[in-house]
């Protein structure tokens, strides 16, 4: 077997436009600097819905994905979400745009 390496890093800790980040831009660009670093693995903490505590690891469910961490940006840049629904939403205690 080949040697490899990686690195241990939570996706929500990646800069994102609510306060933690996500599935979007920076995850892919992390992704290709990891390819230009020669790492291998990008091994992720738990992807799930949080539970007491904001925790992960206390999830109220097993196979849910947790909501937070979709790229809200991209869905509009697909034409799957309108910016005017992007920008009236409540997201993380932000008060919507007027």
């Amino acid at each position: 077997m080949e040697r490899a390496s990686g690195i241990l890093m939570p996706v929500f800790s990646l800069p994102g436009p609510g306060g933690i980040g996500g599935f979007g831009r920076a995850a892919r660009e992390f992704v290709d600097f990891l390819a230009q670093s020669d790492q291998r693995y990008w091994q992720l903490l738990p992807l799930t819905t949080t539970g007491y505590g904001d925790s992960p690891y206390q999830s109220f469910s097993a196979h849910a994905g947790n909501p937070n961490l979709i790229d809200l940006e991209d869905l509009v840049c697909r034409g799957w979400l309108e910016e005017g629904e992007l920008a009236a939403a409540e997201l993380g205690g932000t008060t919507p745009a007027a």
